[in-house]
């Protein structure tokens, strides 16, 4: 039976095992090992529970008790030890062992590992180097958990090392890695120059720390320094050292290291050539060769879940959608993570509807959504600006437990703020338990795109005092916010900050939106002056900027240099043409806005369709220029007639100065009362209940009389109306062009008439109450789930 068991033909074992009248505990035991080590612990179990107490002995118990550890299952582990001592068995070194690996596994708080570190003292076993090592894992592993403090623990694990009559080489290890996991390096590193045997598994726990933490320098230099005392690298050397190279995008160093692979590993096993593909697959894919990627991964004989992760992950980060698309579709197997990177990518790709069906797909399929996934999916109803599916994706996220998820209340910040409901983002901001980066960035660019860039810099100031490091993200959305909010100086100097202070050099991203930020003030020859000294070619970003600020200041000389850079950088892009025709248009040289337009149709160029569309009843519509297809237009064209004159009677003039077209005076009238964000909302006027608020978007920039027009529509219909075009949102309530400066809570209008209000409560209140009604409708379900059985 043992013979059969250990060559994994437990069938033939238990055949002759059932054939045996009275089987002894050894037999018994035999069982118990082997069903537990095939993962099957109700088998197991039965054996156990079969054996007659008074034939259990110490060795059956240690084998169940290990069986439940190594299959992640601790606190039966703890039960079944719990019950050997209840029944008068006396546990000994291995039962000890094996249930303190257990309670490794479920440990939560300090007293959790006191009391268990007083029951090996008691028992006589603290002496004994196994329990010891057992008894550190669970002191380290329980630092872990956010409900200890994790300095106080790994403190005690340090002194139960420090007090060890005899160490053996998982003394070491556990106490290293420990160290490590905890991201306290520089005890590892102490621990580690203390040994005098040095051991591949604690070079590897430290090397794998080093490249975690983004200490690239220190773990090459751990891996050079293994190289030159010829301690052989395994499987977990590799990859740590690949991870090192491809998060520095060290190409050079990588394809070295590949190549040393290549020339001194003979007969490599399966899960060294599993680990190490995945790691070359990923290294170069971060260094920008994924054709160089693809062929590694083409080239594995086999391929496991990681395999197919990385590569598809590949294709999703550098936008090849569709290839990613086929990926997916031909993998064997997937798993939380292949969905959520799939949901993810086709949102981060604009293609919010294939986001939310493959979502929808992956609960269809039985895949209960992670975090992760519903952060993918909730980023698609931004990018579709679907508020009403969001908040319906908030409410499932509460019920299913994720709502303290960070990734998940990124992505709600975000939605909030895309959608145009700006408080609601708020709401999701201040009420979360924790904050990161990204949490600040998302918070910080969702109130410089509504316009509000004063709260904006108020709430990077207070970014600083929190202590939290700003990165790239970081100061390019507080640069956009200086920018739309005209804060000059401010923004020069936190760019000037970048390096100065944070060590960040600036890119070519964030050298575009400071010059966006000098244009839109008018200061051109600072601007130009900037573009003159910049470290690199400029490229796109900056010519645009410079071209969208001699658009606002209509700098023609300027902006003509600006287009004819961008002529030759990305020829067939609408926008160039569109910008300098507009400009010349708009200073009446219609001779030059026909020579651009014919410049247009000989290269092939197709300026892309204004579009505006608006969520009513669950339904997208979407109106076009002079639209005549939608089923309503008519009734919209009527209603807007009969809005005019009242509009007219407050002040409202219409500019044809933005009709960009030569035509007579009224011609041009009547093209500014077809453009489509003024069908839209006039289509929500109509459609939305009285006194909602009218949430219009639209693919192009805003007409700058619509903006005008709808100061006055908003006065006159009593009812605030949000419009976010391709750059920003723009708010307009009772007659006024609305930038609210938010702070903390508190919003300030810029109407002399009104007083500060309260904007948070009613948020934090609607939040309370949808997190409330999730665990109510939690609660009704477990109840009859109870009833039914």
């Amino acid at each position: 039976m043992d013979l059969y068991c250990k060559s994994s033909n437990i069938l033939y074992a238990r055949q002759l095992f059932d054939k045996i009248p009275k089987p002894d505990v050894v037999a018994r035991t035999t069982f118990i090992t082997a069903y537990s080590a095939s993962g099957d612990l109700k088998l197991a179990r039965e054996i156990f529970n079969t054996t007659p107490l008074r034939t259990r002995d110490n060795v059956s118990y240690n084998a169940m008790i290990t069986g439940y550890a190594h299959n992640k299952d601790g606190y039966s582990a703890i039960d079944l030890f719990c019950e050997m001592k209840r029944y008068g068995f006396r546990p000994d070194n291995f039962s000890y062992t094996s249930m303190l690996s257990g309670l490794s596994l479920v440990a939560e708080y300090e007293s959790h590992c006191q009391q268990f570190h007083c029951e090996v003292l008691k028992s006589g076993t603290g002496f004994v180097t196994s329990v010891v090592n057992a008894l550190m894992s669970v002191y380290v592993k329980c630092a872990s958990s956010p409900f200890v403090k994790a300095d106080l623990l790994l403190a005690a694990a340090r002194k139960l090392f420090d007090e060890m009559m005899l160490r053996d080489e998982l003394s070491w290890t556990t106490i290293i890695t420990g160290y490590v996991r905890n991201d306290d390096l520089c005890s590892a590193r102490q621990v580690f120059d203390g040994m005098d045997e040095k051991l591949v598994v604690a070079w590897n726990a430290l090397i794998s720390g080093y490249t975690h933490k983004g200490r690239v320098k220190d773990a090459l230099e751990m891996s050079r320094r293994m190289r030159l005392l010829e301690i052989g690298f395994d499987e977990f050397t590799y990859t740590s050292v690949l991870g090192a190279c491809a998060a520095a995008k060290l190409l050079l160093h990588g394809k070295q290291v590949h190549g040393y692979i290549i020339r001194t590993v003979k007969n490599p096993s399966r899960d060294f050539l599993f680990s190490v593909n995945n790691a070359l697959i990923a290294l170069y894919w971060r260094c920008g060769k994924l054709d160089e990627a693809r062929k590694i991964f083409d080239r594995m004989p086999m391929r496991d879940l990681v395999s197919w992760n990385t590569i598809l992950s590949a294709y999703v980060d550098v936008g090849r959608i569709e290839e990613a698309r086929s990926f997916f579709i031909e993998m064997p197997e997937k798993n939380e993570l292949t969905w959520s990177v799939m949901i993810s990518g086709f949102a981060q790709n604009g293609l919010g509807e294939e986001g939310l069906k493959l979502f929808n797909q992956m609960r269809s399929c039985n895949c209960q959504p992670c975090d992760y996934s519903f952060a993918g999916a909730i980023i698609s109803c931004a990018v579709l600006a679907s508020l009403d599916h969001g908040r319906q994706l908030h409410a499932q996220l509460i019920q299913s437990g994720f709502e303290s998820s960070l990734s998940a209340s990124n992505a709600l910040i975000t939605m909030y703020a895309r959608c145009g409901v700006l408080q609601d983002s708020q709401s999701v901001f201040y009420t979360m338990s924790s904050l990161d980066s990204v949490s600040w960035n998302s918070m910080i660019a969702a109130l410089g795109q509504h316009g509000h860039g004063a709260p904006a810099v108020d709430l990077f100031e207070q970014m600083l005092k929190e202590d939290i490091v700003p990165d790239r993200i970081t100061f390019l959305t507080i640069l956009s916010s200086c920018s739309h909010a005209g804060l000059v100086d401010e923004g020069q100097r936190y760019f000037n900050t970048m390096y100065e202070l944070y060590n960040i050099t600036p890119g070519e991203d964030h050298y575009g939106r400071l010059i966006d930020l000098l244009c839109r003030a008018g200061r051109f020859a600072e601007a130009t002056d900037l573009i003159q000294k910049l470290p690199f070619t400029p490229g796109i970003p900056v010519w645009e900027a410079l071209l969208g600020g001699c658009r606002i200041h209509g700098n023609i000389d300027l902006g003509i240099k600006a287009a004819e850079k961008l002529f030759e950088l990305i020829p067939h892009h609408d926008g160039t043409y569109i910008l300098l025709s507009n400009m010349y248009a708009t200073l009446g040289k219609w001779t030059d806005v026909s020579r651009i337009r014919n410049m247009m149709r000989v290269r092939g160029v197709k300026k892309e369709p204004a579009c505006s569309w608006i969520e009513v009843d669950n339904m997208v519509h979407v109106f076009l220029v002079d639209d005549t297809k939608h089923p309503e237009v008519q009734k919209v064209y009527k209603y807007l007639e009969e809005l005019v004159p009242k509009m007219r009677k407050l002040g409202y003039v219409p500019d044809t100065k933005f009709v960009l077209h030569d035509m007579e005076n009224e011609q041009k009238e009547y093209a500014l009362s077809t453009h489509s964000e003024k069908l839209a909302v006039a289509f929500g006027l109509l459609n939305l209940p009285s006194g909602a608020m009218v949430r219009v978007f639209k693919n192009l920039r805003i007409c700058g009389d619509c903006h005008n027009a709808f100061k006055f529509m908003s006065q006159v219909v009593g009812r605030e109306i949000v419009v976010r075009d391709g750059k920003r949102f723009h708010h307009f309530k009772d007659g006024k062009f609305e930038i609210c400066h938010v702070a903390w809570g508190v919003a300030v209008t810029d109407r002399e008439d009104d007083k500060p209000s309260m904007l948070l409560p009613f948020s934090v209140l609607w939040f309370i109450i949808g997190i409330l009604t999730g665990y109510v409708m939690l609660s009704l379900n477990i109840i009859l789930r109870l009833l039914k059985s």
